[in-house]
């Protein structure tokens, strides 16, 4: 027969009643954790059935610390008191102090491993002694890992390869300094009235007896445990010493199946308890539920992180439709980062009818868009310190935050004149002048004392700005008040601590703690499908257990957080180790489940940084040996392409296209080279960019593009030559000018980059590389000038205009092209056309059918560019014979690849073979021209290499 299976709770609510009665009000009830308490009361009301007085509920924290005066020392007043008296030590040993920055990840690891040490009643002393003399002995301090090493290097400033002896006796030196600094923290603590929880336990642990007054308010009722496994040494003292005194009672929710399998990991704290502590459980003899009751399992194997809460609907659909099972099932998030996915799945609303759902895990607040204004004021403040200035993409997220509340025309407005001058960073007063949440916004900390006032009021702006307009969500609210009281604590805090404190490091403490901020979600702790985590389960027990991330690594977790007690020591005093975590995971994990009808586990079954792509070894253990009913389930999520569907744009029955096409032969718009070439690599873009005006998005950004790169050079090259072009030029006179080049490139840089040629500026870091690459660029152009000099330049940057006639639906039509020239040279008689190129582009090309061919390799841009050039110039300026000559900065000095000219398999394009190319050219460009406004279709390149850089690419499917 299959066994009844109670919650665990009911239980002890069952028991309690029938020993203590109406004397329940007497008691103190002790757990792990908070929740639990809510389930008993639930369970003795039950029971008794009518009003009673409740008994007293505590966290084992919470009762400990009934027993001192003294107040429990939060993280930061015992970083502060730290610091001081290790920097006191320091000084005493006429070393160098150190500064709070470098000192705070050091600190929160020796704060940890004291506070173990406290717990675990080890002599301090004893301990670092210990530590030094493994230190001394094994120089190379072999049982750090090699992080650990690393991490610890970082803190001596003297540290350098060559002097490893001096990082050794620096190591010594700090082991010496240990038991120092731990008697010195505490009893400076002390004076100021504090204690911590460590020392709380220690301090009890001595002789409870000495605690009269605290254990005599449990007089007439007793001290009842409940739930309770892997113990710190501390508490397994008192534990014993109550229980000796009779004062003590002990609920342990223990199942012989691991309990008295000395092989089960689970039952080795529990083990330890009754039989080496000798701690007496409540419960002992019950039959075991894990080999009695009925256990089906259902195992997912799931591919990919977040896809594993996407099966919780497929499991949870009977508690959807289903209010009878209240409170009964439980989805338990091994992984917490699975909680959003997790929200985002579970439904609110199931066939009409509201789905309860309780989660009692914390809404981290840095997920929230508060965390996201709060973190954007942070940085900028540390912007503002540093050189009176924002940076553009800081203002810009500012601007565009959903909780600043700017009017959309506000947004724009100064978004658009922030683009116009191109600024990177933004001058701090500009910011202020802007007045209302701008003024509170960046107010500048004058003070660290400031950092956590100036904070509270841009929230205080905020939240003001907000319930005003009755926009406020209530996870919000919630939030708010949440990171308003932590920072109201933090000011407490640090009034006394951070007078000479530097402000960055204060932000980075306040950055720190609201990271750790979370708000539990609403819902009813005893109805409806609950989410927790692995932690907040114990106690509790459920009918339906889901538990989402079952990984190896996850759980059991796969490090002990970080301390500087190596694992050989932590044995020899008994301070926790690795395997406690498997046995505790292992704990959590079987007693949960040992009353559970249905459980399921889901994993990620796939390799990346967060997950090994494992289950957990417990799931291998329970498949192994437990006799449980287990069901295989794959999650395989079909991965479809789309079918290629080539995209045409068709001309002839859409209005807008034919208008704007016509609007090119009625000459109201003019075609650019680089339209033209646009349209000859892939029409499509032609398209996209000059009919249907889809244009990319303007950006500010450090980093100069390539084709401002160029445009910086033309300028630098117009400048250069403005001058000297008023006679003819000489080697002579290019040397004489190049001494002005920088002065000019700077010119040209701020022309370009802020609109602004006079422009009197610091050049910073990526800016300086831009200027020597132009300088550089300038300097390869001006060689090739020196080796044709003398020649006469007729001008500089011309616009020039032509106009091509080409036959369309049988009659004549033309269109007018327009284009500048960067330069045109008269030498030897011969009129040259000068393009300056800062790309990759090609002196080679292979014939002209080739250049227009769209779906063809060998399309050369360039060339058509300056072929049409020539073409317009030539009709422009009533000439013949004039040449086209490219100068490619990247290859014109290359011997092989170099020189001006065009070629054709080693056929130079000048002279004779020029003048045979011009009317081949003109005849392929009107066909083109032909084509561009006849064809039925704009469509894509078939060559890819055709539209590799094109902005398009995902409007045409590509």
């Amino acid at each position: 027969m299959k066994t009844q299976m109670k919650p665990f709770l009911q239980e002890v609510a069952e028991d309690l009643v029938a020993r203590f009665g109406n004397q329940l009000e007497n008691c103190a009830i002790v757990f792990n954790n908070k929740r639990p308490a809510a389930y008993l009361q639930k369970h003795f009301a039950d029971i008794i059935g009518k009003p009673f007085f409740s008994p007293s509920f505590f966290t084992i924290q919470e009762f400990f610390a009934c027993s001192t005066s003294y107040k429990i020392a939060d993280f930061y007043l015992q970083f502060f008191t730290l610091y001081k008296i290790y920097n006191q030590l320091l000084a005493e040993e006429k070393l160098e102090t150190i500064s709070s920055h470098k000192f705070f990840p050091l600190a929160k690891i020796i704060l940890s491993d004291f506070n173990q040490i406290d717990a675990d009643l080890v002599d301090a002393e004893k301990l670092y002694r210990d530590l030094e003399d493994i230190s001394v002995i094994n120089k190379e301090f072999d049982y750090l890992s090699p992080e650990q090493y690393q991490f610890l290097a970082q803190f001596w400033t003297s540290y350098s390869e060559g002097k490893h002896k001096k990082q050794q006796e620096l190591f010594i030196k700090m082991w010496r300094r240990m038991p120092k600094l731990y008697q010195k923290f505490h009893e400076k603590l002390k004076d100021q009235g504090y204690l911590t929880n460590g020392s709380v336990y220690r301090h009890l642990a001595d002789d409870i007896t000495n605690h009269q007054e605290f254990i005599s308010n449990f007089d007439k009722g007793k001290i009842i445990f409940v739930g309770f496994n892997a113990l710190s040494r501390a508490e397994a003292k008192i534990f014993t010493q109550l229980q000796e005194a009779d004062k003590g009672l002990f609920y342990f929710d223990a199942d012989s199946y691991y309990l008295d399998d000395n092989q089960q990991e689970a039952g080795l704290f529990l083990r330890k308890n009754l039989h080496l502590i000798g701690l007496k459980n409540e419960f002992s003899g019950k039959e075991s539920l894990m080999k009695t009751a009925e256990h089906n399992v259902n195992v997912f194997k799931v591919q990919g992180q977040s896809a594993q809460a996407k099966i919780l609907n497929t499991i949870l659909e009977e508690d959807y439709k289903n209010s009878e099972s209240v409170g009964k099932t439980v989805v338990v998030l091994a992984d917490e980062s699975l909680l959003i996915p997790t929200l985002q799945t579970i439904p609110t609303i199931y066939n009409g009818s509201a789905i309860d759902l309780n989660v009692t895990m914390g809404f981290a607040l840095s997920t929230s868009s508060i965390f996201g204004l709060v973190d954007l004021w942070l940085t900028s403040q540390l912007e503002t310190l540093q050189a009176d200035k924002v940076t553009y993409k800081n203002v810009e997220a500012f601007l565009t935050h959903p909780l600043t509340g700017l009017t959309q025309k506000m947004r724009d407005k100064i978004l658009t004149a922030l683009l116009e001058e191109n600024q990177v960073e933004v001058d701090h007063k500009r910011l202020l002048r802007q007045s209302g949440l701008f003024e509170v916004f960046y107010k500048k900390i004058e003070d660290p004392q400031f950092v956590v006032t100036n904070l509270l009021e841009v929230l205080d702006f905020v939240l003001t700005r907000l319930s005003n307009a009755k926009t406020l969500k209530k996870i919000d609210a919630e939030l708010f008040v949440k990171t308003i009281q932590e920072l109201n604590r933090l000011h407490d805090t640090f009034s006394n601590h951070i007078g000479k404190e530097e402000i960055p490091f204060v932000i980075y403490l306040v950055q720190k703690s609201l990271q750790a901020i979370a708000v539990p979600l609403s819902g009813d702790p005893l109805n409806g499908i609950q989410v927790m985590g692995l932690l907040e389960t114990r106690n509790l027990n459920f009918d339906k257990v889901i538990i989402l991330g079952f990984n190896e690594g996850i759980i059991p977790k796969s490090s002990i957080g970080n301390s500087f007690i190596p694992d050989s020591i932590r044995r020899v005093y008994g301070l926790p180790v690795l395997e406690n975590l498997d046995a505790i995971s292992s704990y959590m994990v079987y007693r949960l489940i040992q009353r559970a009808k249905n459980i399921n586990f889901i994993y990620n079954s796939l390799t990346d940084e967060s997950t090994s792509g494992e289950a957990s070894r417990i799931l291998k253990q329970l498949e192994y040996e437990s006799g449980f009913n287990f069901m295989y389930h794959e999650l395989n999520l079909e991965v479809k392409t789309e079918q290629f569907k080539e995209v045409k744009i068709e001309k002839t029955s859409n209005a807008f296209i034919k208008e704007t096409l016509q609007k090119y032969l009625d000459k109201k718009k003019i075609l650019s080279p680089s339209a033209l070439t646009q349209y000859i690599s892939n029409p499509i873009d032609f398209f996209f960019n000059y009919i249907a005006e889809i244009k990319e998005p303007k950006e500010i950004s450090a980093v100069v593009e390539a084709n401002e790169i160029g445009s910086i050079l033309h300028k630098v090259m117009e400048y250069f030559y403005a001058d000297l072009r008023k006679a003819e030029i000489t080697e002579e006179r290019i040397k004489e000018q190049r001494k002005s080049i920088p002065k000019l490139i700077q010119k040209a840089f701020n022309a370009v980059m802020f609109k602004h040629p006079d422009l009197v500026m610091e050049y910073k870091g990526m800016q300086k590389v831009i200027l020597a690459i132009v300088d550089a660029y300038v300097n390869i152009i001006l060689n090739q000038d020196i080796s044709q000099t003398p020649f006469t330049i007729i001008s500089l940057e011309q616009k020039i205009e032509a106009e091509i006639s080409f036959p369309l639906n049988g009659k004549e039509e033309s269109i007018k092209i327009f284009g500048y020239i960067d330069r045109v040279d008269v030498k030897d008689g011969i009129t040259k056309i000068i393009d300056y190129k800062t790309g990759s582009d090609k002196l080679a090309f292979k014939d002209i059918d080739e250049l227009f061919n769209s779906d063809g390799k060998h399309i050369n841009k360039a060339l058509i560019q300056t072929l049409l050039y020539t073409y317009a110039y030539e009709q422009f300026a009533s000439k013949t014979c004039v040449e086209p000559n490219l100068y490619i900065v990247k290859t014109m000095n290359d011997p092989t690849y170099g020189g001006v000219w065009f070629k054709s398999n080693r056929q130079v394009l000048r002279g004779d073979f020029l003048e045979e190319i011009k009317p081949l050219f003109l005849a392929k460009l009107k066909e083109k021209l032909t084509e561009l406004f006849g064809a039925p279709y704009f469509k894509a390149s078939e060559v890819q290499d055709n539209y590799k850089y094109s902005i398009y690419k995902t409007l045409f499917g590509k």
